[in-house]
């Protein structure tokens, strides 16, 4: 009998991984439309420039600006422009702003400051991650749910590049509110809060640009609380740091709360379809909630 591949996300769906606090720090994001085949580098194993790719990532990741390669679902007749898309998912500042670009060099003008002052665009768009040549759970599972969300808002929708937690796919990004969202299998549902201006609770992973307890601890107060709607919680301060246990203080509508955040240390496993070697997976278990 032939042995069965490993997947990853089957395996931590087994297991039971948590996924609060796992979002990605960045807080920024650069959408380069990039057709076709992704390398493991993603744009920078594209048909993209590879050394305009690695320069771009360089220089906007220091500025805290992560970039993604994205394409439509399904299959496009190649434009004869490319699309760029700079989304700001800073609370209070969130927006996005898209422009045109025909050869790579021009994506090395932009300027992040600029582009934040330009980002007014709020109406929801979807990165779902089917980077199958990093993890193929991703391609899997991401696939048919970029397929799906495109049937509700056609002109919204992106596959994209590695955006992390590959054992939690379906992967999908929400900008430029900043949720990331793990193990999506009801897309129509997805759609349905996003377009409402609320969350799936169950589904987050955390919020992008905020360090994992306080990403943990704002998806507790949503659950605990009842606070579905986007922006309902914001976070004010964090203290500690792991291992110690953190305390997190959010405001809520009519005041603020603390939730106590502890970092947990799992057991190791094969984290994606790719390793070759057993990892320790770190979560995130918030502890208590009390009113200020």
């Amino acid at each position: 009998m032939l042995d069965r591949p490993h997947r990853c996300a089957l395996a931590a769906a087994s297991r039971g991984d948590e996924m609060l606090g796992t979002a990605f720090p960045a807080n920024r994001i650069l959408l380069v439309e990039q057709p076709g085949g992704w390398g493991l580098g993603g744009l920078a194993g594209s048909r993209f420039d590879p050394l305009i790719a690695r320069r771009l990532i360089s220089t906007l990741g220091e500025q805290g600006v992560r970039v993604l390669a994205i394409r439509r679902p399904g299959r496009h007749p190649a434009p004869a422009q490319h699309l760029w898309g700079f989304a700001d998912c800073r609370a209070g500042r969130q927006g996005i702003v898209w422009g045109r670009y025909r050869a790579a060099e021009d994506l090395l003008e932009l300027d992040p400051v600029t582009l934040a002052e330009q980002a007014k665009d709020t109406r929801p768009v979807y990165a779902v991650c089917a980077h199958g040549t990093r993890d193929m759970c991703c391609a899997i599972e991401g696939r048919p749910v970029a397929t799906a969300l495109a049937r509700h808002c056609p002109d919204r929708v992106w596959e994209c590049s590695h955006v992390g937690g590959d054992r939690f796919a379906a992967n999908v990004l929400v900008l430029p509110t900043g949720q990331l969202y793990g193990r999506i299998t009801d897309p129509a549902g997805l759609v349905s809060a996003t377009e409402a201006g609320q969350v799936l609770t169950d589904r987050l992973r955390g919020q992008i640009g905020l360090s994992p307890a306080a990403q943990a601890a704002v998806v507790h107060a949503q659950r605990e609380l009842g606070l579905a709607m986007v922006g309902a919680v914001r976070l004010l301060q964090v203290q500690g740091s792991p291992p110690d246990v953190q305390l997190v203080r959010l405001a809520v509508p009519g005041g603020s709360c603390t939730v106590a955040v502890q970092q947990v240390v799992g057991a190791s496993a094969i984290l994606t379809c790719r390793d070759t070697k057993a990892k320790v997976p770190l979560s995130y278990r918030p502890l208590w909630l009390r009113a200020d």
